[in-house]
């Protein structure tokens, strides 16, 4: 079934929306990419603390000619130098200050990663919702242009027979124009709607899945806000990352101010050197030296405490950065947890809108019959039944979208809450 095409007899689903996103998505692909790269960080870092082995070979040839009393003779040797060297930091402040920064970077790749994979499921639900709801609109405005067609034959053949007005006619066959206006927009909206989710499943898409009659509302647990604004604050994925951004521009600071600080190295080498002078015949020498060689930085022209106050102001500006995401991130989260307590409310009036409305058309229906109603009040009552229709399920979605939001801008956005929400759709249409 995984395997079927997207344009096939099968609706798409939001669990196979999503693996596919997971393999086509541009965006994701691009996260992962990048989380591939940040995770080079740790070696990068580590490597400044580990050995660090080189082999050297030189070799040359040399002629000339050698004049002395009178006399000249050719001059003709080679020089061969061979030499294997080890360097190991003992006490390097600077390559312990890149390591802990490297671990910093990676950590803050793979955290910025995972707010990338979660975000990926809120990025699906809002286009697969967005295109639901267009669906729905277009199936709305098809069910209404094709009543006001036919009610436009109903009034037009009463007419004729005297038992209807002008007035009647010409009112259906307006608001029947202005009901194929609202399809043709409808269509486009629909069509741009799948477009852009088949774009973010990388396969075309044609049919979709449907909304339940049945919309149970789940309880919201924890219920309190403050439990969600206690989880945001230790498990928000862009929190998260900028914290460990911040680490970074600290050891960031430590790396600069290591300028000042003396390195110590163990060195070792081993040279085979085969060469000759003009004055020396061919010699043969080889040489192992092992030893500690001490750096002691005395004067930079000022370029060691120069890049240190510049740290300093990143990492102030780093630290000002995760405030302003703090702020901004808690104001989200509270947004999204109204959202959800009042799209409960919001759905429960609809609902009993829509039925209301239901009932109106169908007694303005028998009032006409009964010369009570105008053919007006219908045309009314319609529209008012379509538009509460939209609004019912506009709300139903905003409510799935602020679940999901909300268990994301908190940290706890898992797999299993896209499945919870894919048990509201179903694929008979």
């Amino acid at each position: 079934m995984w395997l079927l095409p997207l344009s096939g007899a099968h609706a798409v689903d939001l669990l196979r929306a999503y693996e596919l996103a997971l393999v086509n998505d541009p965006v994701f692909r691009s996260a992962l990419h990048e989380n591939e790269a940040g995770q080079q960080n740790v070696k990068i870092g580590l490597s400044g603390l580990l050995p660090n082995l080189t082999l050297t070979h030189a070799q040359g040839i040399n002629r000339g000619t050698l004049s002395q009393g009178g006399i000249s003779a050719p001059l003709n040797f080679n020089n061969e130098v061979t030499t294997l060297a080890l360097r190991q930091p003992l006490l390097n402040l600077e390559a312990v200050a890149s390591y802990r920064q490297g671990l910093a970077r990676a950590n803050s790749s793979q955290s910025k990663f995972e707010g990338d994979a979660d975000r990926l499921i809120v990025r699906l639900a809002e286009v697969y919702f967005e295109a639901l709801l267009a669906k729905e609109r277009l199936a709305l405005a098809q069910a209404e242009r094709d009543a006001l067609a036919e009610l436009q034959q109903v009034n037009e053949n009463m007419f004729k027979h005297g038992e209807g007005t002008r007035t009647d006619v010409l009112e259906t066959q307006s608001r029947f124009a202005l009901a194929q206006a609202q399809l043709i927009e409808s269509q486009d909206t629909w069509d741009a709607a799948r477009l852009a989710l088949s774009a973010l499943v990388g396969e075309p898409v044609e049919r979709l899945t449907t909304l339940r009659k049945a919309f149970p509302i789940q309880p919201l647990t924890p219920a309190d806000f403050e439990s969600w604004h206690e989880m945001a604050q230790a498990r928000n994925a862009e929190l998260v990352t900028q914290r460990y951004l911040v680490e970074t521009s600290k050891q960031e600071v430590t790396r600069s101010r290591s300028g000042h600080a003396p390195r110590v190295d163990l060195v070792a080498s081993l040279s085979r050197n085969n060469s000759a002078s003009f004055i020396t015949a061919d010699r043969d020498a080889r040489i192992a030296s092992v030893g500690v060689e001490v750096n002691v930085p005395i004067f930079a022209g000022g370029r060691v405490n120069a890049v240190t106050d510049q740290a300093r102001a990143n990492l102030a500006r780093a630290e000002a950065e995760l405030d302003a995401m703090t702020d901004q991130a808690m104001l989200e989260l509270r947004k999204q947890y109204q959202l959800l307590q009042s799209s409960i409310l919001r759905i429960q009036s609809l609902e009993i809108a829509v039925d209301s409305a239901h009932l109106l058309v169908e007694a303005t229906e028998k009032s006409i019959r009964g010369g009570i109603r105008i053919n007006l009040d219908l045309l009314d009552a319609q529209s008012q039944f379509y538009a509460a229709q939209v609004n019912l399920a506009e709300a139903r979605y905003n409510y799935l979208l602020a679940y999901l939001r909300l268990r994301f801008l908190a940290g706890t956005l898992e797999r299993d809450d896209l499945r919870k929400v894919a048990t509201y759709f179903s694929a008979a249409e």
